[in-house]
C-alpha cells in the first residue's frame, strides 16, 4: 500500500527551514481538542519515478525520461533498457533533498520514535540499493528508530535483476512488497504493466529466497477476467506460501487512461463472486483477513499500514508525498510539492511543504472511521478518543444508526468497548464509511 491521501487544505507559501519551527509552536498553541499520548509515527518516503505509467494508477508517478524529450522504451524491458531508466534518475540530487525535507521537519517531531518506515511510489525499486541504503541511514541517523522497526519497500517484478533483492535487504530493507498484479501475460498486458508472467515469479521467488517477510499485491476483476483466471492467479501467488497478500479490486479512477478509455471489467455479482473466492482460498492457506483488502499469516501483518488504518501519524517525505502530524490540541496535515522537479528545487531550499491544513473538529470521526472501519477487528472507542480529542458522544449517534442496519456491532476488547464491522458491513464498506460524513 502506498500513501494515504487526504482532504483539502490550504496552500501557505515561502515555507523556510525556520518556520519549520515556527510552525510547531503554533501547532503546539491552545485549542479545544484535547488528544491522548502522541500515536506512533511512522515515515513515508515517496520515489516518483516509474518506468511506465499505467492505465489505472491514480498516484503520484511519472515517467522517466532519458533527456527532456526522450521516453524510456519500456516496450521490450531487457537489462540494457533498465540500465538506461536507471541512468536517468536524479538518483543523487533526489536523495539530497529528501534529507534536507527530512532535517527541515525535525522540529515537528522532535522526541518521537518512528516505529516503520514505508518506501513507496512510483517504482522504488528503480533506485540502486547503494541509494536506498544511503536514504536508510539518512532517516536512522536524524531520527530515531526502533529497535526491529519494520521497513518496507516496494518494488517492480520489472526492474528485478539476480541479487538485487538480497541487496536492498542488506541495505536496511525488512520487507519488500511486490506489485505482481497478475501472473497472466495477458492480463498483465491489459493492464499496462511492463513485466510478464516469468518475471513476476521469478521476482517473487527471489524475494522469498531473500525476506523473512514480504508482500504480494494483486488484483482481480481485472479486463476479461473470468473465476477461473482468478483461481489461477491465486495458486499461483499461494505455491509461494507468501506471509502477506494484499488483495485489491481493479477500480477506474478519474483522471487516469481508464476513466478516458474504460476497459470492459466484470459485472457486480462476477466481482462479489471473485472476492468471495479470494476470501475463502487465502482463509484455507492458513490467511487471515485483517483489513477489506489485506490477508496474513500470524505475525506478518503490515505495521505500517496499520499505523495508517488506526489513525497513527506519519512523517511524509518525497514529490507529493501526504503526512499526518498530532499535537496535544490539533491534527495537521502536509502536502509536499508534487512534480518532481519543483520538489527537489523547493525542498534543497528548506520550502518541501506546498500545503497544510488542519483537521476541523467535524471532519474528525470521518478521517478516523474512514480508516478505523477497514479492519475486521475494528476499533477500541478509547482510540478514537485520544487520537481525535472528542468525547464517544461525537460517534455515538451514528454508531447506533450503523447497528440498526446491521453494519456494525459492539463488542468488549482487551481495552474496553469497541466497534467492528459485521459481515454485512465489510461487504457494503463505502455505505457503512458514508454514514460518517
Amino acid at each position: 500500500m502506498s500513501e494515504p491521501t487526504s482532504g483539502g487544505s490550504v496552500e501557505i507559501a515561502n515555507t523556510s527551514t525556520s518556520t519549520y519551527a515556527n510552525a510547531a509552536d503554533r501547532y503546539l498553541r491552545p485549542g479545544t481538542l484535547q488528544l491522548g499520548a502522541p500515536p506512533p509515527l511512522s515515515v513515508y518516503v515517496h520515489l516518483p519515478w516509474c518506468l511506465k505509467k499505467c492505465p489505472y494508477c491514480d498516484f503520484n508517478s511519472h515517467e522517466l525520461t532519458a533527456s527532456r524529450t526522450t521516453r524510456i522504451d519500456a516496450s521490450a524491458l531487457g537489462l540494457p533498457k533498465l540500465a538506461a531508466a536507471q541512468d536517468a534518475l536524479p538518483e543523487a540530487r533526489y536523495l539530497d533533498a529528501l534529507r534536507a525535507d527530512l532535517e527541515a521537519s525535525l522540529p515537528l517531531v522532535w522526541g518521537r520514535a518512528v516505529h516503520s518506515v514505508f518506501i513507496g511510489g512510483g517504482t522504488p525499486s528503480l533506485f540502486s540499493p547503494d541509494g536506498i541504503a544511503r536514504l536508510l541511514s539518512d532517516i536512522r541517523a536524524l531520527l530515531p528508530l526502533l529497535p526491529g522497526a519494520e521497513v518496507t519497500m516496494e518494488a517492480n517484478p520489472g526492474t528485478f535483476e539476480k541479487d538485487r533483492f538480497r541487496a536492498y535487504r542488506a541495505a536496511g530493507v525488512t520487507r519488500l512488497s511486490i506489485g505482481v498484479q497478475s501472473f497472466d501475460d495477458a492480463k498483465l498486458q491489459a493492464l499496462g504493466r511492463v513485466h510478464d508472467g516469468a518475471q513476476a515469479r521469478a521476482a517473487v521467488a527471489e524475494a522469498a529466497a531473500s525476506f523473512d517477510t514480504f508482500n504480494l499485491d494483486l488484483m482481480y476483476a481485472l479486463p476479461g477476467q473470468s473465476l477461473a483466471e482468478l483461481d489461477q492467479d491465486l495458486a499461483t501467488a499461494l505455491s509461494f506460501s507468501p506471509p502477506h497478500l494484499s488483495l485489491y479490486h481493479l477500480t477506474l479512477e478519474p483522471n487516469t487512461l481508464f476513466a478516458l478509455h474504460p476497459p470492459v471489467l466484470p459485472d457486480d455479482d462476477t466481482s462479489a463472486d471473485m472476492l468471495d473466492r479470494v476470501v475463502e482460498v487465502t482463509g484455507g492457506a492458513g490467511l487471515q483477513r485483517y483489513e477489506v483488502s489485506a490477508y496474513a499469516r500470524p505475525g506478518h501483518r503490515s505495521v505500517h499500514n496499520l499505523n495508517y488504518w488506526q489513525f497513527g501519524d506519519y512523517l511524509g517525505l518525497g514529490a507529493g508525498a501526504h503526512g499526518k502530524l498530532s499535537y496535544p490540541h490539533r491534527v495537521i496535515r502536509q502536502v509536499k510539492w508534487r512534480e518532481p522537479v519543483a520538489y527537489m528545487r523547493e525542498a534543497l531550499a528548506g520550502r518541501a511543504v506546498s500545503n497544510e491544513e488542519e483537521v476541523g473538529r467535524k471532519a474528525l470521526p470521518f478521517e478516523f472511521m474512514l480508516n478505523a472501519l477497514r479492519l475486521r477487528e475494528g476499533f477500541e472507542m478509547a482510540q478514537f478518543v485520544d487520537r481525535t480529542g472528542l468525547p464517544p458522544s461525537a460517534l455515538t449517534a451514528k454508531l447506533e444508526q450503523a447497528r440498526a442496519q446491521g453494519l456494525l456491532e459492539a463488542y468488549e476488547s482487551s481495552g474496553g468497548p469497541a466497534w467492528r464491522p459485521t459481515v454485512r458491513g465489510f461487504d457494503f464498506l463505502s455505505d457503512l464509511q458514508g454514514l460518517f460524513l
